[in-house]
């Protein structure tokens, strides 16, 4: 049974230091990669527009707020200005006739060196007044865009994307714009998956459990605060671009308000801190529990012969987010990520239940 641990044996570090060290995990990988390739195949185009594709740039969005939250224990209120400031400086970027490239890469450079400033809290305050500090990013950062006319035309204006152009050729079709964000998303997860095995992710964990200790054991938290808050903001800015360009083909100031960095934290909590596939878990129920929740509203309402206002309707997933929040830090603080990995333990190890402990 290859999910089964038993008869491997490890005979070089190399082989023990690999990301997926039993077959079936390989496997496993190898069918997800396959399917996500396949998608356009597998699934209508209304499915991609509406969950696969910002299924892929979500979870792209979520690895980086994890890697500051989940690897560096940093909270983070404010990661939807981080999008919006990515988004808004690739537009201008190809409007002004720069390379969708060169774009995108600067739409990261530029949401990093700007969360920075702000992350740079971090080295003196953690905890709630972090999340206040983070907070006051998000406000700041929609009011500037909401009201200088340079930046985002006004707060009720609209700026059109651009059909990105990768080497001359113009991604038009949304099967393109799907592989774009496909292919952004799997150098971020192979990046996330890595950075736990080096220097700084090491230094990262570090930090998160007790940062003065880590100063003690040499570990500068001044150097690796700064740099957890560089790039998760980077890939931040990456995924904001994405989103502008692949998905809402427009960039609007409503966009990356207040109600989207909850989304975002709800992702990484519900999903599991410092988990890579918590990510994708997260992202993906949080994307489709809106959907779930008022359908399920208009069922209930509708037997009862009641009418739910549209506000109420408009808030309820909110609310929902903030329960499912409290819900897993009370019962699972490590989120979907560890009640698979709880499923898969079990399975290694079946029906020897004693040796997995």
């Amino acid at each position: 049974m290859l999910y089964r641990a038993a008869g491997i044996r490890h005979t070089r570090y190399q082989d023990e230091r690999r990301l997926w060290p039993y077959a079936f995990d390989r496997g496993l990988v190898a069918v997800v990669a396959i399917g996500l390739l396949a998608a356009p195949w597998l699934f209508n185009s209304l499915q991609m527009s509406s969950y696969v594709l910002p299924w892929v740039i979500w979870s792209t969005a979520a690895l980086g707020l994890n890697l500051l939250m989940g690897g560096a224990g940093q909270i983070h209120l404010g990661y939807a200005a981080v999008m919006a400031i990515g988004a808004y400086t690739s537009v201008h970027a190809v409007r002004l006739g720069l390379p969708f490239e060169i774009a995108l890469i600067l739409s990261g450079f530029v949401a990093a060196a700007i969360g920075t400033v702000f992350g740079s809290a971090a080295l003196r305050i953690r905890g709630l007044y972090l999340a206040v500090a983070t907070l006051a990013m998000q406000y700041i950062v929609d009011f500037v865009i909401g009201h200088v006319p340079a930046i985002s035309g006004g707060t009720q204006a609209a700026i059109a994307a651009p059909a990105p152009r990768i080497l001359g050729m113009a991604l038009r079709t949304d099967i393109a714009l799907y592989y774009l964000a496909l292919a952004v998303c799997a150098v971020v997860t192979i990046f996330s998956l890595n950075v736990r095995r080096t220097s700084f992710g090491r230094a990262l964990a570090a930090i998160r459990e007790k940062d003065f200790a880590a100063e003690i054991l040499g570990v500068s938290a001044f150097r690796f605060k700064l740099s957890a808050f560089w790039t998760s903001s980077f890939i931040g800015g990456i995924a904001g671009s994405l989103l502008a360009f692949c998905y809402y083909r427009t960039v609007t100031p409503e966009q990356f308000h207040i109600e989207v960095s909850i989304q975002l934290v709800a992702m990484v909590i519900v999903g599991g801190l410092g988990s890579v596939l918590g990510s994708f878990f997260g992202a993906g129920l949080i994307l489709l529990a809106p959907l779930m929740i008022h359908n399920l509203m208009d069922a209930v309402t509708r037997s009862a012969g009641y009418n739910l206002s549209t506000d109420f309707k408009s808030h309820a997933p909110l609310m929902i987010f903030g329960a499912l929040i409290v819900g897993f830090l009370l019962i699972e603080p490590l989120g979907l990520a560890k009640m698979y990995d709880n499923v898969r333990k079990y399975f290694l190890v079946w029906p020897f239940r004693h040796m997995g402990k």
